[in-house]
């Protein structure tokens, strides 16, 4: 980098009074149906600017529904999401310009280098050729990927590929980034390394919303969470109004129920005899 003392992220511009900024994401009524079968129904949610939002619910529980809608992914039925204030169906230009992306099971060109494909998502969000040389290499930096900056996205490992795709989604400096199931087969190394970028991310004015349902994840990392099942909203606040004393794990388990108790399988148990 030019400056040792800069931030290896790109910047980002915190307001003078951050009460006054409306939600990062701001949704209002969302529902989502499949062939009449309603995966999302009628979800209102706002999340705070300068958060860590954690968004948790079983498999199927309409997070990755949600979150499609809420970022002109996936067109919904019915409602309305507001990015920043920026109508992401009505405004999508301007709302797209303040949020970065990283979806499940991200799909990326895998015959670009590491290098080309950062380079290639920042000059598609409109930044001239120095700033994206500039940012491509903070963002290789702070990835821990500079050595790999040449190798095809083909040969990378998952951490690095969830890296490089979290690389992309940063590039244009967004107000929020909305990170789904983010740390999934990726290694503790690599983990500990994108928590460390996030945690930067947030603390320089930055939102993040993470979808996941590692319970014991969400209460390390977020300050406020939300839980979702069978497509509703059962509980949101901070996380510790949402835990309400106990872990978040229990409280989870409380609000979507379905938990089994048994003895176990008695003829797995006879297998070792």
């Amino acid at each position: 980098m030019t400056d040792a003392s800069a931030s290896p992220l790109p910047p980002h511009t915190k307001p003078e009074n951050p009460v006054s900024r409306p939600p990062a994401l701001d949704i209002r009524g969302l529902t989502k149906a499949f062939d009449q079968q309603l995966a999302v129904d009628n979800l209102h949610l706002a999340v705070p600017a300068g958060s860590f939002y954690g968004l948790v619910g079983r498999n199927g529980a309409g997070k990755t529904t949600t979150l499609s809608m809420a970022t002109g992914m996936l067109k919904p039925t019915a409602g309305q999401a507001l990015i920043a204030g920026s109508d992401i169906w009505t405004q999508p230009l301007e709302a797209k310009r303040k949020v970065g992306v990283l979806p499940d099971g991200v799909h990326l060109f895998q015959t670009l280098t590491g290098q080309q494909l950062i380079t290639y998502a920042g000059r598609l969000q409109g930044l001239d050729k120095a700033t994206v040389a500039q940012r491509t290499a903070d963002l290789l930096e702070a990835m821990d990927l500079t050595a790999a900056a040449g190798k095809k996205v083909a040969d990378y490992s998952a951490g690095m590929t969830k890296k490089i795709a979290l690389a992309c989604a940063m590039i244009h400096a967004p107000q929020l980034l909305v990170l789904d199931e983010p740390f999934e087969a990726v290694d503790p190394v690599s983990a500990s390394n994108i928590q460390d970028i996030l945690k930067a991310f947030v603390a320089g004015g930055g939102t993040v919303i993470l979808s996941s349902h590692v319970m014991d994840l969400v209460q390390r990392l977020c300050d406020h969470v939300a839980i979702m099942d069978a497509g509703r909203l059962l509980a949101a606040g901070t996380v510790d109004q949402v835990r309400a004393g106990g872990s978040l794990e229990d409280r989870f388990v409380e609000l979507v129920g379905g938990r089994v108790v048994s003895e176990g399988i008695s003829w797995l148990q006879s297998s070792s005899n």
